[in-house]
């Protein structure tokens, strides 16, 4: 076994390789740019090596840099993670030609399957259904559009060395293929360093299912059920779960045995997952092969008790696998949210800033729910421009489907992050959604389900009356505080207080009577009559309220504000204020705040870069034409009118770094 590995990558998978490494007593060696100099998986591993400047191209895809890690600290071996380098036939060759290890399949795999054309020839040939499509390298926008004309639409575009969800466009008409053709070959450039581009058929409805495999070097493959990751935006996965709702076991079975054939043709030697677009009806076909880790690998790992990491790492060290296909059995349901640093409410555009507070929900096992959160990150750490969005996989896991996705609601609850905005309101509120619950998904899910867009939610029945029962216990309990400060009640007669109080979620407001007893408090809402029983040590200063409502356990995110709180519980966050019944009156009657009015600039929607102004001062735009490109975190956006209007003056070029809301151009 391996006494020292790199491990060349960073974020949550560097961390998460190292906690397997560390508990298997193999010492690890982090890498680091200049962004990442004070990184958790930095401070985490044994040592760390600095590689280069934060752009990715100057550090973690730079192979000689890895090397010559490897040699400074006697490295035996390198773990690629996911993303960077970790499926570059080149750097697995790079790595044999010095005698280091590479951990993952052999360089003849990776060239197979992971490239996404030559992947798609080697399943035709060896008789694995496949989408229909182009296979061949597309030059030209023009031959992009005729190919596609052909297929039929919608297409998508994909980039050949892929993945992540960039370079990939959906294309429904010869436009949007010449347009998309054209960011797909741009994002596939500079995310990973190969502009070549493909076309298929897009299938309507479908659903993403993917299949676990794990072979070793000795001829051994098997598989580890399935993960369904079909809830997706910007074609990139959002929720993945496992197993799948859609499958019975017969289905399981045949994708599982064909994953497998395909493997055992490349005699593939490492983790690695084939992917499938599978109909509502259960008809499934090949999409691609992955041969690296998933940064879904979490819930395969907890339906199945297999740690894929440390597979990984005792297969590359030339032992057989110690599993059999009949030793696999998947125990309960796993569900997995990708918490993201980005604006749900603009469209899940990127957003960038410290993390003022980050305080995940605890870890472990209690009452048959595990909860796990993989992260990179720390609180008072930096959301850079540079890299993947992603914060953390917060991770859940019971018995059956709607206990685990009750329990990531709870967590999703208690999660706290400030400083910059995120995608937990999303989350929390997809939880609740009716149609998630049900299990009935389609990779449109999100498009489906919010084609305006995420706004947040508003509080209705048993939430509201929750979320007001929360701020009523919060505001009896700094009342309670102020009542028993020294000196303020100078009498020594009983003092009686009102209970009557009025609760004002934003605009609308609840009459409720309030009541201390047997360390609880009660809290009836007077119209209707309902009456809720909460208990909780919960102290001023904490930022979630955790405990009891009505014998049931639920997490409140509570933070002051003037003259009250902000309150935020499954999806909803609501300013929050405990008035008596006069003070309501009064507030009632107080002038609203008006909002400035942006509607003629554009402003940017995310710190970014302006690579592109297609528009000049004075010149009539329609709505939907192009403005501008910023691009963020490997992402390119391209910004257009929402109306018809003309331009009044460009204050920003090509070339300027901007912040979030700087104007870019004004309208007349």
């Amino acid at each position: 076994m391996f006494k020292k590995i790199l491990i060349a990558n960073r974020g949550e998978i560097a961390c998460r390789v190292i906690k397997t490494a560390r508990r298997m007593g193999i010492k690890t060696v982090a890498v680091y740019s200049d962004a990442d100099k004070d990184a958790l998986h930095v401070e985490m591993a044994d040592e760390a090596v600095h590689i280069g400047a934060a752009p990715a191209a100057d550090s973690y895809l730079v192979i000689d840099k890895i090397i010559d890690a490897c040699k400074k600290t006697g490295a035996e071996a390198v773990h690629p993670g996911y993303g960077f380098l970790s499926e570059r036939a080149a750097f697995a060759e790079a790595l044999k030609a010095n005698n280091i290890v590479f951990i993952g399949p052999n360089v003849g795999a990776i060239e197979a399957m992971g490239d996404k054309i030559e992947s798609k020839k080697f399943a035709n040939a060896a008789k694995v259904s496949t989408v229909p499509g182009y296979l061949g390298v597309i030059e030209t926008p023009e031959d992009a559009v005729q190919i596609a004309d052909g297929i039929g639409y919608p297409v998508i575009l994909k980039a050949s060395a892929g993945g992540g969800g960039k370079g990939m466009r959906i294309a429904h008409n010869s436009g949007e293929v010449a347009e998309g053709f054209a960011r797909a070959k741009s994002e596939a450039k500079s995310s990973f360093g190969d502009d070549r581009v493909f076309v298929e058929k897009f299938i309507v409805n479908p659903r993403h299912i993917e299949i676990q495999v794990l072979g070793d070097k000795h001829g051994n493959v098997i598989y580890l059920g399935e993960r369904e990751c079909s809830i997706q935006r910007r074609n990139q996965k959002v929720i993945e779960e496992a197993p799948s709702p859609l499958l019975d076991e017969e289905t399981r079975r045949k994708m599982g045995e064909q994953a497998v054939a395909l493997a055992k043709a490349v005699n593939y030697d490492s983790a690695g997952t084939v992917e499938f677009v599978a109909g509502q009806d259960k008809s499934f076909y090949f999409l691609e092969m992955n041969t690296r880790l998933q940064v879904e690998h979490p819930v395969t790992e907890l339906i199945t008790g297999i740690d894929l990491v440390e597979q990984m790492i005792r297969v590359a060290a030339g032992e057989p696998l110690a599993i059999r296909q009949s030793d696999v059995h998947l125990k309960g349901w796993a569900i997995e949210s990708r918490i993201y640093a980005e604006d749900p409410t603009r469209n899940f555009l990127p957003s960038t800033g410290r993390l003022v507070k980050y305080r995940p929900p605890e870890e472990g096992r209690s009452e048959g729910v595990t909860v796990r959160n993989d992260t990179g990150v720390y609180e008072g750490g930096e959301i850079s421009i540079f890299y993947d969005p992603m914060i953390a996989k917060l991770v859940t896991h019971a018995g059956d489907r709607l206990t685990a996705i009750d329990a990531q609601s709870r967590a999703l609850d208690g999660f706290v992050i400030d400083g910059i905005r995120h995608n937990i309101p999303f989350l929390s509120s997809l939880m609740q959604h009716e149609r998630w619950r049900s299990g009935h998904l389609s990779t449109g899910f999100i498009a489906e389900e919010y084609p305006e867009g995420f706004s947040p939610l508003k509080p209705k029945g048993e939430n509201a009356h929750r979320m007001a029962a929360v701020a009523a216990f919060v505001d009896n309990l700094y009342n309670e505080r102020k009542r028993q400060i020294s000196g303020q009640m100078r009498t020594q007669k009983p003092v009686t207080f009102d209970s009557a109080r009025t609760v004002t979620l934003d605009k609308e407001h609840f009459d409720i009577e309030i009541d201390s007893g047997e360390g609880a408090l009660l809290v009836r809402f007077v119209e209707g009559g309902h009456a809720h029983r909460l208990e909780s040590d919960w102290v001023p200063g904490e930022p979630v309220w955790n405990g009891l409502i009505d014998g049931e356990k639920v997490a409140v995110q509570v933070r002051s504000i003037l003259n009250g709180f902000e309150i935020a519980h499954a999806g909803a966050t609501v300013e929050a204020r405990v008035f008596t019944r006069r003070e309501a009156e009064f507030f009632a009657i107080m002038p609203e705040k008006k909002v400035a009015d942006t509607s003629k600039s554009l402003l940017c929607p995310m710190p970014g870069l302006v690579k592109a102004i297609y528009v000049k001062e004075g010149q009539e735009l329609k709505a939907g034409d192009p403005l501008a490109m910023v691009e963020a975190m490997k992402m390119e956006n391209v910004l257009r009118a929402e109306r018809d209007v003309t331009v009044k003056a460009l204050k920003a070029k090509e070339g300027d770094s901007l912040a979030v809301d700087a104007v870019i151009m004004e309208f007349a």
